[in-house]
């Protein structure tokens, strides 16, 4: 699944920056997640670092968008091809 910020998040602005995929992004209201870009961090770390990072804890799975981890891997490789390794 990708990941969903609730209306509790105090736009603290430290969820965006650790973002790997660069799939949050301040919305009208409150950050948002992108769920075209967001992998969970699978592929670039065991947790999704948003969840790690947030001091309110906002972030949670998103059910309108259900993904198994061999799709969210999928889309972490499509995001990162033609992207040298860090």
């Amino acid at each position: 699944m990708s990941l969903l910020i609730s209306d509790i998040c105090i736009n603290c602005d430290v969820c965006a920056p650790a973002c790997p995929n660069t799939a949050i992004s301040q919305g009208e209201v409150i950050y948002e997640i992108d769920p075209a870009r967001c992998t969970e961090c699978v592929g670039h770390f065991d947790e999704p670092q948003c969840v790690v990072v947030c001091p309110v804890e906002c972030i949670d799975l998103d059910p309108g968008h259900p993904e198994s981890r061999e799709i969210l891997l999928a889309k972490y490789h499509a995001l990162t091809k033609g992207k040298s390794a860090a």
